[in-house]
């Protein structure tokens, strides 16, 4: 039986995510439906994709008794409302990065799935690209020894875009694009919590981080630094370094298609689109959506790759990335 999905939102990341699914076999996945906020959106996108049912609001979608699993592809204020939507109405949720606003939405989120018993995870699709895969067997073979070191920059001009600048619609640098460089050291440690972190930035005048730099230390003297910047191109690349060796994830670190091991490279390509794009390799998704079908062929409720206290850890280093650089979204008062 393939897996039945249903794309809630009719925006620019839900349709390179409907597209990576139509890279998938047929016979192991479907998109049964897709909801917008207007009708004609949804229509509008349907017939784009080849999608037989459109719905003119989110809960129609939650009341189809034919879907087995939702992507929820809302921009981040509304994560919270809308997965519990979906959790409540029994539905799985793939929901995008960040999974909320804060630790306190998380919990709100992680308490409705398991109270549900539906499946849920975040978006974090980096971890599931064969590249990142790659990595964490080579670290946990001991391929470049003890690690000590993990730099990652992710930095593109963004200051056009609405939702980078505007504080109600969750703008920001780090919810954005620094969790991916974030998401990247929790992975390379473990899911660790680091022991110290210190965070500075600079912010717009609108209240959002512009960019930001982090630094973290973990155990046994380990450390880690990111920088994260919505106004200027970065080199975009990580490595992790290693008592024994190196491991390199070229530009661009955040849907990477090649390593470079102890200076040796190699390739790990994805598909073509059938579709143009709207994001670089976004048919990278297709990894995180296998994953999703396979965790519900086993009956498991969250994936062990981004596990629920993964997303958990996320938020509550995000909260205090932003607490020390001095960002409060309205969330935060609530």
């Amino acid at each position: 039986m393939a897996t039945r999905w249903g794309i809630c939102s009719a925006g620019r990341i839900s349709h390179d995510f409907t597209v990576a699914l139509k890279s998938l076999p047929p016979e192991d996945h479907q998109v049964v439906a897709v909801a917008a906020r207007t009708l004609d959106d949804a229509q509008g996108f349907a017939k784009k994709h080849s999608i037989s049912r459109a719905y003119g609001s989110y809960d129609e979608l939650a009341k189809d008794p034919d879907i087995d699993v939702v992507y929820v592809g809302v921009i981040h204020p509304y994560h919270l409302v809308t997965c519990l939507l979906f959790t409540n109405a029994k539905k799985n949720v793939l929901c995008e990065k960040p999974l909320a606003m804060n630790t306190k939405e998380v919990k709100e989120i992680l308490a409705s799935a398991k109270r549900n018993d539906v499946f849920l995870m975040e978006a974090v699709w980096t971890r599931f690209f064969p590249a990142s895969v790659e990595i964490r067997r080579l670290l946990a073979q001991g391929e470049v020894g003890e690690v000590k070191m993990v730099r990652s920059d992710f930095g593109v001009p963004l200051m056009h875009l609405p939702r980078t600048t505007q504080k109600e619609l969750g703008g920001g640098t780090m919810l954005d694009i620094g969790i991916y460089c974030l998401q990247f050291t929790c992975m390379v440690y473990n899911g660790e919590k680091p022991e110290c972190i210190q965070a500075m930035g600079t912010c717009q005048e609108t209240g959002v981080d512009e960019t930001v730099v982090v630094t973290l230390k973990f155990s046994n003297n380990r450390m880690a630094v990111f920088t994260s910047s919505s106004r200027v191109q970065l080199p975009n690349d990580a490595i992790i370094c290693g008592t024994k060796g190196t491991i390199r994830i070229p530009a661009h670190m955040w849907c990477p298609t090649s390593l470079v091991v102890n200076g040796k490279v190699t390739e790990y390509p994805v598909p073509e689109p059938y579709l143009p794009l709207n994001f670089l390799n976004s048919t990278g998704m297709r990894y995180e959506a296998e994953e999703v079908r396979q965790c519900l062929l086993k009956g498991l409720k969250e994936s062990a790759v981004i596990s629920h206290a993964d997303s958990l850890l996320l938020a509550e280093l995000e909260d205090e990335i932003r607490r020390q650089v001095g960002v409060v979204y309205s969330q935060d008062c609530q």
